[in-house]
């Protein structure tokens, strides 16, 4: 009696669950985007992301909606444009008002930033503001930038990390983490 009862119930329970088919499939995963450069997208279909303005002489991460994944040339262009009227009525600004960037290029996970004269000008207070400003927004997107050097004329300049000191070296977030507000 045992023996049927058991029977019964694995002859029910097989018949419950998955259906088996009745040919082989193919069951591999969807190619997911690994080691895409670009922000991720969100559910609404559009990409992140993730800018360095300034706010109270810090380096303040905004967050913006964008319609497709920003190239490095185009974050460097939405930094030189400022932030957005919401932005600024947020009490955030741009260091990088009088900065000229004559170009970018990205070899090997490296941008280089060309930066144009500046005579007349004379030093600024918010100099390492804006470079830390151009440094995070390119190094905090993804895998496509890691470091960040600076050319003007040509030749590599020094610029000034967080802490005040100049370097000629490639630069990355961690050279700024001093400056990034909470």
């Amino acid at each position: 009696m045992r023996a049927r009862l058991l029977l019964a119930a694995v002859l029910l329970l097989g018949g419950c669950g998955v259906p088996v088919d009745s040919e082989p499939r193919d069951l591999t995963a969807p190619a997911l985007p690994f080691g895409s450069s670009g922000p991720a997208r969100d559910q609404l279909g559009t990409a992140v992301e993730r800018l360095y303005l300034v706010r109270d002489g810090e380096l303040s991460r905004v967050i913006r909606q964008v319609p497709a994944p920003r190239t490095p040339a185009q974050m460097v262009q939405d930094l030189l444009a400022g932030p957005t009227a919401k932005e600024h009525e947020d009490g955030l600004s741009s260091a990088l008002s009088t900065m000229q960037v004559e170009g970018i290029t990205v070899v090997q996970r490296r941008a280089v930033i060309a930066i144009g004269e500046t005579a007349g000008q004379g030093a600024r207070s918010d100099e390492i503001l804006a470079y830390g400003q151009i440094v995070c927004t390119l190094t905090s997107q993804g895998a496509e930038v890691g470091t960040v050097a600076f050319t003007s004329d040509g030749r590599q300049l020094g610029v000034p990390r967080g802490d005040g000191s100049l370097s000629a070296d490639p630069l990355t977030i961690a050279d700024y983490a001093g400056l990034i507000g909470s």
